[in-house]
């Protein structure tokens, strides 16, 4: 997918976006490349599909749920997604990206620095050791379902319903036994009417709720 593909795709699906937000998000692809030459931010043969699997994918999620006005926590960001995708999608909602690796934090420190990003902070840490509660937590592919619904569980403000408070899974492939698994309420939505090519026919959005 070409940068011009990429974006008619977003400015069709968030025709609201500001110059400032679509200038911040096509700042994007020139960081990553830049610290991926350094450190192993994204594997190289994934990098090739950048604006697809990352951005766009990170994206999707603003189809489902407006994030304006919520507390977030992306679990497991790597690299910062979906969650440096979302806080330019979401300019009034407060970010907090975890990850247990430091190095790819420092990455999401310096991008945010370089686009103007002011609603992320960073915590080098396992998210089952936090404690600090948040209305949404967002992930993707970090682990099977069951595993990360445990180790996050206690974040969740589950009291504000489903419009206000859950968890915003991205997640691929079968996942039919792990949904067994999960104590909760869980909502399942498709990719496949928003985004075409083969990488989306398989891609769900999981929203646990209540």
């Amino acid at each position: 997918m070409s940068s011009d593909e990429c974006f008619r795709v977003i400015q069709t699906l968030f025709p609201d976006l500001s110059s400032i937000q679509l200038e911040q998000l096509g700042k994007l692809h020139p960081l990553y490349m830049e610290w991926n030459e350094k450190i192993n931010v994204i594997s190289r043969r994934d990098f090739e599909h950048f604006l697809e699997r990352h951005l766009l994918h990170s994206l999707s999620i603003g189809l489902f749920q407006n994030l304006n006005g919520h507390s977030v926590m992306d679990v497991g960001t790597g690299g910062g997604f979906p969650g440096v995708p979302l806080a330019i999608l979401f300019p009034e909602a407060q970010f907090t990206l975890v990850d247990s690796v430091g190095k790819k934090l420092k990455v999401i420190e310096d991008v945010g620095t370089k686009i103007g990003l002011t609603n992320i902070r960073c915590i080098h840490s396992r998210m089952e050791s936090l404690s600090e509660k948040q209305d949404f937590i967002t992930g993707r592919a970090v682990t099977e379902l069951p595993q990360l619904f445990n180790w996050t569980k206690h974040l969740v403000h589950w009291h504000k319903g489903k419009e206000n408070a859950g968890m915003l899974y991205l997640k691929g492939g079968d996942f039919t036994s792990e949904l067994k698994k999960i104590p909760r309420k869980v909502e399942i939505r498709s990719h496949r009417d928003n985004f075409k090519g083969e990488y989306f026919e398989t891609k769900r959005l999981v929203r646990i709720y209540q």
